[in-house]
């Protein structure tokens, strides 16, 4: 009697054990490397760039049009996805920079709730990926491109072993496009992509926007082909993300905290869980990720204040809820190409940029790389600015920066005309300010003094 008692009890733990693992999702995570919001037709039908993958994601789930990433350039960016922790405090701060040894990362919190872990393709800062302690992690060189056709041969074969059936997955998969070198054969004539209005009209800019529209072309197929991947191999219980690590390489975009550098695309489909087609106006940030996919896994989040971030889970569920008020953003540097450190704070309707060295030039990897895609067209920025007035005022635009900028988003939504010195926006102006000495205090960000201790040290 003993025995079939035990049995019977072995039975409904080995049944509660298989349930719980049953009702805990798998987590896809797709990022693409460079890519703007404002590049991608569910966010702006008018750029004339077509990405219909992104299009059926978004009638497949819901759709966050105020998402922004914590730094505008790929190592900073990614190490606050991977920390759930703003620049500051996870020690990433400048472009090929490692977060701090003693943070807990992104495969700790998933292997504590039960889950395999692995990244492919470009997750963290390329090889960066081997340190953050994923179960699998490959296909993360400079534009190894078949690191999608690899992700869907890694779940294909996954699927066959059986001792991973009852153990959910969370997955992570990193396309390097739209990241240059563009292509050279493109699908799109020049022109058919248009200009944003911050860039110089030349044809030599419409001939790399051309090039840049085909890359973001083969980042929506490779979205495509590893949602659909997913749909098929892992069922239905899967929470798939979409989302871009910052801006694409164009004056304004990457290491700018403007919105083309810093604004994302957020797309979340969970069967049965978010409502098809839905959208959302929460403010987004990309340290809400891990704590949301957290939640999600039915994982307890650990007491406010140990991860920058909050969950999305409510507004996922459809309640209306505002997680945050405010969006923080800080960029340091990118090696010798760009020393620029500033430090901002959005809302729904101002941008405040503070940059903190405005006695310097702006310069990037666009005027001062030798050849490349940038270089192809800043050249002919600088022969219109000798002749073109307007093209002169963009060319200062970008290099000559006051300490201060102050956008109205509602009326001015492409930033280009600063307030800050004007008496009618004083009062938006000083509130934003005291949001953002508050914050950087929060932080431990002491503006100069911590770039200075911060930067990494050059190699003799």
């Amino acid at each position: 009697m003993m025995t079939r008692r035990f049995l019977l009890v072995l039975l409904c733990l080995v049944s509660s054990v298989a349930s719980a693992r049953a009702s805990k999702p798998n987590i896809v995570v797709f990022l693409a490397d460079d890519l703007s919001w404002g590049d991608c037709s569910i966010y702006n039908a008018k750029s004339g760039i077509r990405t219909p993958n992104m299009e059926r994601i978004a009638k497949d789930g819901m759709n966050f049009p105020l998402a922004f990433v914590a730094s505008p350039s790929c190592a900073p960016s990614r190490a606050a996805l991977l920390t759930g922790l703003y620049p500051a405090r996870n020690g990433s701060m400048f472009n090929h920079q490692r977060p701090d040894p003693q943070h807990k990362k992104w495969p700790a919190w998933f292997k504590e709730a039960g889950y395999e872990t692995a990244a492919i393709g470009k997750v963290a800062h390329y090889a960066q990926v081997q340190e953050y302690g994923f179960d699998h992690a490959s296909h993360f060189k400079y534009h190894e491109d078949d690191c999608i056709t690899a992700a869907v041969s890694w779940l294909e074969n996954r699927q066959k072993e059986k001792d991973k059936q009852d153990k959910p997955l969370c997955l992570m998969v990193g396309t390097n496009w739209p990241h240059v070198p563009w292509p050279e054969k493109t699908s799109y004539k020049p022109g058919e992509a248009t200009l944003p209005a911050s860039q110089v009209n030349t044809p030599e800019t419409h001939q790399a926007r051309a090039k840049y529209a085909e890359a973001v072309s083969n980042a929506d197929h490779d979205l495509g082909v590893v949602y659909d991947a997913a749909r098929k191999l892992l069922g239905e219980n899967t929470l798939f993300i979409f989302t871009a690590d910052h801006g694409a390489q164009f004056p304004f975009g990457k290491w700018n905290c403007y919105d083309a550098g810093i604004r994302t695309p957020f797309l979340v489909v969970w069967p049965g869980k978010v409502a098809p087609g839905s959208t959302s106006d929460v403010l987004v940030s990309w340290v809400d990720i891990l704590p949301t996919c957290l939640e999600a896994a039915g994982a307890a989040l650990p007491p406010e204040g140990t991860l920058s971030g909050k969950s999305l889970l409510p507004a996922l569920s459809g309640n209306y809820v505002r997680v945050r008020e405010h969006i923080f953003t800080t960029h340091s540097g990118d090696g010798k190409m760009n020393e620029y450190p500033t430090r901002s704070v959005r809302t729904r309707f101002w941008k405040y940029i503070r940059n903190l060295k405005p006695d310097t030039e702006f310069t990037s990897h666009i005027d001062k790389a030798q050849g490349g895609d940038g270089r192809s067209y800043w050249t002919s920025w600088e022969a219109a600015a000798r002749q073109d007035p307007k093209a002169a005022a963009i060319v200062k635009r970008y290099h000559v920066r006051p300490a201060e900028e102050l956008y109205d988003l509602v009326e001015d939504p492409d930033e280009l005309h600063n307030l800050a010195q004007d008496p009618k926006a004083a009062e938006p102006l000083a509130e934003l300010r005291a949001e953002l000495d508050q914050w950087m205090e929060e932080q431990g960000d002491k503006g100069l003094e911590t770039e200075a201790a911060r930067k990494p040290k050059e190699k003799p």
